[in-house]
Parts: C-alpha cells; structure tokens; sequence
C-alpha cells in the first residue's frame, strides 16, 4: 500500500508545518498587542461646558457675562486623564460647539489651534442653540471604538441625547467615562446618561474657579484690584514666563522641575495655574481674557527650563 495521500490532498507534514506556521504568525499578533498601549479620547460637549462652569462660578449661563480659560481647562482635563489613565496615551481632544453657519469664531479658532484638540461644530440657531453637536459625538465616539482606536473615552457632558452614543461605543468594547461639573443645585446631567456609562467624576467649583473669570474692568489681584490696560506684547509675556522658570529653578531645584520635561507641551494643571498667577502679579494685569498671550507665557517658561538641561 502506498504511503502517498490521495490526489489533490496535503500530506500530514504539510499541513503540520501549515498549524506552525499559523501559530507562529498568532504569537507575533499577540505579543504586538500586548506591547500596543491603550489609548483613550476626550469628548468635551463646549455648551455644557460653558453653562455649568459659568452658572457655578460666574453665577451665570450668559457666555458674553465671563471669559472661559478654554486652553486652561483642557489642559487641566488632559492632566487629570494622564492620572487616571497611567498606562494610556491620549489621542486628542474633541471640543464640539456650536457656531452660526459653522464657521469658527475667533476664540473657537484659537482652540482649533491647540496641540491635540480637534475643533467639531455643529450649527447655532437663531435662539443660540446648538444643533447637531450630539450626533457629531455619537458619530465620533462610535467610529473610533469601532475602529478600535480608543479603549477609553471620556465625556463631558450632560445631555440624555449622548446616551445613544455611549451604548454604540460601549458595544465595540471601549469603556465611557463621564465627567460632569458641579450642579449649583439638582443636577445638570441627564440621569438616563449616569445610568449607561462606566463611571463618573465631577469638577467641583475649586477646580472650575481658575478657569472663570467675570467681564469686569478690572480683576483682583493678590487681594488688590488690578485695572485691566493695554496689553502687553507676546515677547514681554515670554520673557516674564522665562524670569518665572529662572526664579522657580532657584527656589524650587533643579530635581524639581526636571520632572515637568516629560509633560511637554503641558504643563500639570496646578502648575499651570501657579505659573499664571505668578505672570499676573509681575504684569499688574489679568491673562485670563488673552488666550494668545497664555501661550507666549508658557512658551517662554518652556524655553528658559529646556536651556537647562
């Protein structure tokens, strides 16, 4: 009898090295995944954002009646994600709002331009409203879970209408974390919506205050009132955001600030405002209405602390 296979069939060894072969290529994949990091995404809804931060510390819905820190804020957001997220990489940030005809205001330009945030607008009615903010979210949120390019994803929000987009994420896997800030009194989130995510934190009015300040003709300083004047140039900012990185360096260590090397461009949220504060009390004058000139100011401390080292 021969030991051949029949005509048209592999023999045992071939399909042996066929199963090695296959098992080799299944470890490669496995050990490429567990070496990929995680990664997650900020979904930040910008008219929650603007009502519930400026009801709990402007006393006020009204977006002409204060100014939002936006570039502060999402800083501060990203930090906190790096700590509840070690192992995570983040990436981006998506700010969805409104704006009429979906052209970008001046300040919404000015967000647009920040390293790893994503500007997505829908539409502002005649009664300025949004419309069409939370089908951008599902419609980003669901496509990168399917995609498998997020594990974790954060919303800031509050709206029952996002719950839709929660679940769709939540079926490919991903995990939604909602974030919320404090209500003055109730609540400002829907209860369907904290029902359906996988956890929830909310920002009390400590951690909103920094971000929030009252259009006002002048600003309190260090217990003094500052009267708000011509602004100063973005190469003066620098230079007072090197002079603070120089006295910090003296009073602090070197040690010190060498831990904030690997956060570039960002800086913790509560040095960030500890370098903001220190700017304003050098300037006699408040940054917190001059997104342009925050950056100049982080720009220069950055500079002066990389020549260091």
């Amino acid at each position: 009898m021969s030991d051949l296979p029949p005509p048209g069939q592999p023999d045992l060894a071939s399909i042996v090295a066929g199963i090695e072969r296959t098992n080799e290529l299944l470890q490669r994949v496995l050990a490429e995944v567990a070496t990929t990091p995680s990664t997650h995404a900020i979904f930040v809804d910008a008219g929650y954002v603007y009502a519930a931060a400026g009801r709990l510390v402007a006393g006020t819905e009204d977006r002409r009646a204060f100014e939002l820190d936006a570039e502060g804020l999402i800083e501060a957001f990203i930090d906190k994600a790096r700590t509840i997220f070690p192992d995570s990489r983040l990436l981006r940030v998506y700010w969805f709002d409104g704006a009429r005809r979906r052209i970008h205001t001046p300040e919404q330009q000015s967000i647009a331009e920040l390293p790893d945030v994503k500007v997505r607008l829908g539409n502002l009615n005649a009664n300025n409203q949004q419309k069409g903010v939370d089908s951008l979210i599902r419609s980003d949120l669901e496509s990168l879970a399917r995609h498998r390019a997020i594990g974790d994803a954060v919303l800031i929000g509050g709206d029952e209408d996002l719950v839709s987009a929660v679940e769709a994420a939540q079926g490919y896997g991903a995990r939604v974390h909602l974030w919320g800030i404090e209500a003055v009194d109730g609540r400002n989130q829907a209860e369907p919506l904290l029902w359906e995510v996988d956890s929830q934190r909310t920002f009390d009015l400590d951690f909103c205050k920094p971000y929030v300040t009252r259009r006002a003709t002048g600003y309190e300083l260090n217990g003094e009132m500052a009267l708000s004047g011509p602004a100063p140039s973005r190469d003066e900012v620098r230079f007072v955001g090197a002079q603070i990185a120089a006295q910090w360096l003296s009073s602090r260590g070197r040690e010190t600030l060498a831990e904030l090397l690997p956060g570039h461009p960002y800086l913790p949220g509560s040095v960030d405002q500890e370098l903001l504060i220190d700017a304003e009390g050098l300037l006699r004058l408040s940054l917190r209405a001059h997104a342009d000139l925050r950056r100049a100011l982080r720009d220069g401390f950055w500079e002066h602390l990389q020549a260091q080292y």
